[in-house]
């Protein structure tokens, strides 16, 4: 029955990790290169920046930061250098203290603690996975739901066409 399938899922879901994930950030920085990805930003990640640059919020924005379409709205995100390393990526996080929350609460997202397979597959490219500080069950649930709760900073996308 599909209601058992679901049942099972979820419980699998949460017995995954429900003693807990080692993690500790080695600050390799794989999770900031050589891929395409988004650096979603909230007001209190632009708001953080804004203080770490001492720039203005304009001059953050245009030299940092690009809208990246989501359904109906777009929604702000740092920038790629073209190799796809984040823009913030020089050797190393140049704003490691003052990094948005999405790559604060990295590896803890939902889609790496969908099940062991998924978290597996991170931890090949993550050094940290797996190893150091002990977080149990319910940090991670709070990490997760901190992540999760965020608002993200977004704009409403102009879908005029122009008429020639």
């Amino acid at each position: 029955m599909a209601g058992d399938r679901y049942n099972t899922s979820m419980q699998s879901f949460q017995t995954f990790y429900q003693n807990g994930l080692r993690f500790s950030c080695v600050r390799c920085s794989a999770c900031c290169r050589y891929e395409s990805g988004c650096v979603f930003l909230s007001d209190d990640d632009l708001t953080l920046l804004i203080k770490t640059l001492k720039l203005p919020r304009h001059e953050v924005e245009s030299l940092y930061c690009t809208w990246i379409p989501s359904g109906t709205v777009d929604c702000l995100s740092l920038k790629e250098k073209p190799n796809f390393d984040c823009i913030f990526w020089d050797d190393g996080c140049s704003i490691y203290e003052s990094r948005p929350l999405q790559c604060r609460t990295f590896p803890f997202w939902d889609s790496i603690l969908a099940d062991a397979d998924a978290w597996e597959r991170s931890a090949k490219d993550c050094p940290g996975m797996g190893q150091g500080s002990l977080y149990a069950f319910d940090e991670i649930k709070r990490l997760v739901e901190q992540g999760n709760a965020r608002t993200l900073i977004q704009r409403k996308r102009d879908t005029r066409r122009a008429l020639w």
